[in-house]
């Protein structure tokens, strides 16, 4: 047998339980509406009952105006004129057990506009708090997957292309691609090779270079002038309108 707190409807109106019975204890030390007169035992059974009962009222009127109406202000509209009626006779009911006041439609009839201005006020607030609760969480940013390499080592030879990548230098018409298993010359244009490498960590940092981030090993940087020292040992030159993305890396 399911347990009452495994469906959603229960945990829901266990959370307006709680949301009524929480408006129920600020009104009960506010005390608006004449209640102040009261002492605070009275005022906080009488507020909890009104609060409470009248809160499952419009819960219950709430739940197939829900179905059909999504427009926030129409139906909060609705629901608060409907449930204004019943929750009106709860209060005069409980000002009468509560208090000495008669119960006579007069009373009942005065109370009707104090009811649906608190039965509006808290049922937008409800309204307000469910659609924050149930709004949609943002879509999970998806991690990028695979070898951000992969496109441009398809254009070395068996024996490199598993091998780390170190830096990539434009020789005319053609690329020397430094590897861990030394270099190869390959037939490809160096803005092919600037766009296969796009979502790879690294840096062009000149005309003719584009590095691997990890393979570098120092960067200096002088009078406008930069060169990077790679862990291989190869020295690549870093012109001024290609070291702001180093520079923004923390290398000088």
């Amino acid at each position: 047998m399911t347990h009452p707190l495994a469906r959603p409807w229960f945990r829901r109106l266990l959370a307006d339980v709680a949301l009524w019975s929480a408006i129920g204890l600020v009104m009960a030390i506010l005390g608006p509406f004449g209640s102040s007169e009261r002492t605070l035992t009275v005022r906080l059974l009488y507020w909890q009952v009104c609060m409470v009962g009248g809160g499952l009222i419009g819960v219950a009127i709430d739940a197939p105006v829900r179905r059909r109406l999504n427009h926030f202000w129409g139906r909060l509209l609705l629901v608060s004129v409907a449930m204004t009626p019943p929750v009106t006779v709860l209060v005069a009911f409980s000002n009468h057990v509560l208090s000495p006041t008669r119960l006579t439609w007069h009373n009942v009839g005065q109370l009707g506009f104090q009811v649906f201005v608190v039965c509006f006020a808290t049922m937008c607030l409800r309204q307000l708090a469910w659609a924050q609760a149930e709004a949609p969480a943002p879509p999970a940013r998806a991690e990028p997957t695979g070898d951000p390499t992969e496109a441009f080592r398809r254009r070395l030879s068996a024996k490199r292309r598993a091998a780390g990548l170190r830096a990539v230098e434009a020789e005319d018409h053609y690329l020397r691609v430094h590897t861990d298993a030394g270099d190869e010359l390959i037939t490809a244009r160096f803005g092919d090779a600037l766009a296969d490498l796009a979502a790879a960590p690294g840096f062009r940092t000149h005309r003719s270079w584009w590095v691997a981030a990890d393979a570098i090993d120092q960067v200096t940087w002088l009078r406008g002038r930069g060169e990077a020292r790679l862990k291989c040992g190869l020295v690549v030159p870093i012109s001024r309108s290609n070291a702001a993305p180093l520079k923004a890396a923390g290398w000088f």
